[in-house]
C-alpha cells in the first residue's frame, strides 16, 4: 500500500471481531505515529460504514491519546441520535490500548434567520505559488507531508525564529481519488505544522493533542482539490500552546473552522 492515497487507505478498512481493522503505510507516518489527520479521519470513515444515513458532519473533537500503529483498530458507538443531532464516538486502539478517540455530532439542516460568512483573505493562485517545503529541505519533514501537494501564501516556515506563529497554504491530495468528500477534508485539514513552529529558533519535538474541527457546509466542496489552509498560533506558555485553524475553498467560504491543543518540547 505504500503508493496508496487517503481514500485508498479508508476503503480497504475490514470489518474484524475487535472493530474496523486500518492499514496505515509507513509513508504516512509521523515519527512514533500515525499522522494525526489519517488517525482522525479513519475514525470518520469506521463511522460511516458502522452507520449509515447519517445526517452531515457538523463538529469532531479530537483526543490524541497515544502512538497510533501501522494496524489500529476502530469501534464506535452511538452516544445519543436526537430529532436533528447524532452524537457518535469512535475510538482507535493498538491492541486493548486506546490510541485515538473523536467524537462526531452529526446535525440536519434547519432553516434559520442567521447567515453569516467568513471570507477568505486574498492569495495568488495555487499556480502562482511556490512549493511550502523547499527542495533542499524535502528529507527533513515528516514523511507523511510528501502526501500532499502544499503551496506557500504567507507567514513562516518551521524554525525561522518569526515575529508570529502563522502559516497561510494552498494544500490537496497528491492522490486525485483522494480530493473529494469529508472524510479526505478532515484528513488534510491537520496537514500544516503547529503555528508554534515559525518562532522557534531551534528544532525540537512537538506533539498535537486536542483538536476540534467544526464543519460549516452540507457539502463541503472546492475546485481541483485545492483548500486554502491557515494556522494561528494564539497564545505559547509552560511548553503547552493553542491554535486557530481555517480551510477555505476554492471560492474563499469558509468550510472548516478548528482549535487545536499542543504540547512543545523545546
Amino acid at each position: 500500500m505504500s503508493d496508496f492515497g487517503f481514500k485508498d487507505i479508508a476503503d480497504a478498512m475490514t470489518q474484524t471481531a475487535e472493530g474496523l481493522q486500518a492499514q496505515i503505510s509507513e509513508n504516512w507516518r509521523q515519527g512514533r505515529t500515525a499522522y494525526g489527520g489519517v488517525s482522525a479521519a479513519l475514525a470518520l470513515a469506521a463511522v460511516n460504514k458502522s452507520h449509515l444515513d447519517l445526517p452531515p458532519l457538523r463538529s469532531a473533537n479530537v483526543n490524541f491519546i497515544g502512538p497510533v500503529p501501522e494496524v489500529p483498530v476502530f469501534r464506535t458507538e452511538v452516544l445519543r441520535q436526537g430529532r436533528n443531532v447524532t452524537v457518535v464516538e469512535a475510538k482507535g486502539y493498538d491492541g486493548e490500548a486506546p490510541v485515538v478517540s473523536v467524537t462526531f455530532c452529526f446535525g440536519a439542516s434547519r432553516d434559520s434567520d442567521l447567515s453569516v460568512g467568513f471570507p477568505a483573505p486574498d492569495a495568488p493562485s495555487p499556480e502562482k505559488c511556490e512549493p511550502y517545503t523547499p527542495k533542499e529541505y524535502e528529507a527533513f519533514v515528516p514523511v507523511f507531508f510528501h502526501k500532499f501537494d502544499t503551496r506557500f501564501i504567507e507567514g513562516g516556515r518551521p524554525v525561522t525564529a518569526q515575529d508570529e506563529g502563522y502559516i497561510r497554504v494552498w494544500s490537496r491530495h497528491q492522490h486525485e481519488g483522494s480530493r473529494d468528500g469529508t472524510e479526505s477534508l478532515f484528513c488534510i485539514g491537520d496537514v500544516l505544522p503547529p503555528g508554534a513552529l515559525p518562532m522557534l529558533k531551534r528544532p525540537g519535538p512537538v506533539s498535537s493533542m486536542t483538536w476540534i474541527f467544526n464543519i460549516l457546509s452540507d457539502n463541503p466542496s472546492t475546485e481541483d482539490g485545492w483548500w486554502q489552509i491557515e494556522t494561528r498560533l494564539t497564545a505559547a506558555h509552560g511548553g503547552y500552546s493553542s491554535q486557530v485553524m481555517r480551510v477555505w475553498n476554492s471560492s474563499g467560504e469558509l468550510i472548516a473552522e478548528g482549535m487545536q491543543s499542543v504540547a512543545i518540547f523545546v
